[in-house]
């Protein structure tokens, strides 16, 4: 959705749970590029039956910088592409925070879903000076009382795949008196392509927030 002029200039291929064939056939690609983590497998195969595609599959801040430097190969940016990496990697080493607090980073509701072990938001987490609450891998449905046994210091609401409001930092108060809940932009936390440039000054004002 970045910038907003190039996005609304370009043609849509539908969600990524539901590609449309007939739109990609009329664009003839060169190259397409998917995640394994939002697309569809089955759809996906069936793409690659007529075209060159590149899958992502990004778990740690490691992982999507040699994305990065990936698809500049691909797409013969290698320079632009190395210049990026470098640029975040001297944003994130201007942030180091030593002491990790817990926390629970929530991405859904109703039901509540958190980001679990083995996510990059995980790896974002650890980089930003949180300590994830969650021993379970990927996405876990959570109850109320599930949350409460958690005991989180800290609550991180995303703003996105699911918007939380100020409202819902009150409706999960009522249950969690004790816990610090806050709302954070899910886009620095879970996206990996040229977003991280903002992610580590993001945290450092984050933690003034919080402290």
């Amino acid at each position: 959705i970045h910038p907003p002029l190039w996005f609304q200039q370009k043609k849509r291929v539908g969600g990524t749970k539901n590609i449309q064939l007939d739109i990609i056939h009329t664009l003839q690609p060169d190259l397409v590029l998917a995640n394994k983590e939002e697309n569809n497998k089955q759809q996906i195969e069936q793409v690659q039956q007529d075209y060159p595609v590149w899958v992502s599959n990004i778990q740690t801040l490691q992982d999507a910088m040699h994305m990065i430097e990936t698809i500049g190969t691909l797409v013969h940016r290698e320079e632009e592409a190395f210049c990026l990496c470098e640029k975040i990697l001297t944003e994130k080493e201007k942030f180091a925070i030593q002491t990790k607090q817990k926390a629970l980073y929530l991405i859904w509701r109703e039901p509540y879903m958190a980001a679990g072990s083995d996510t990059f938001i995980q790896d974002m987490m650890s980089y930003a000076g949180f300590e994830n609450c969650l021993t379970q891998t990927r996405y876990p449905v959570l109850s109320i009382e599930e949350i409460k046994q958690l005991n989180p210091g800290i609550i991180l609401l995303s703003s996105e795949p699911y918007p939380f409001k100020e409202k819902h930092i009150l409706e999960l108060q009522h249950h969690l008196p004790s816990s610090n809940i806050c709302l954070v932009d899910g886009e620095l936390f879970s996206w990996y392509g040229s977003r991280l440039l903002h992610s580590f000054s993001y945290f450092a004002t984050l933690h003034e927030q919080l402290a």
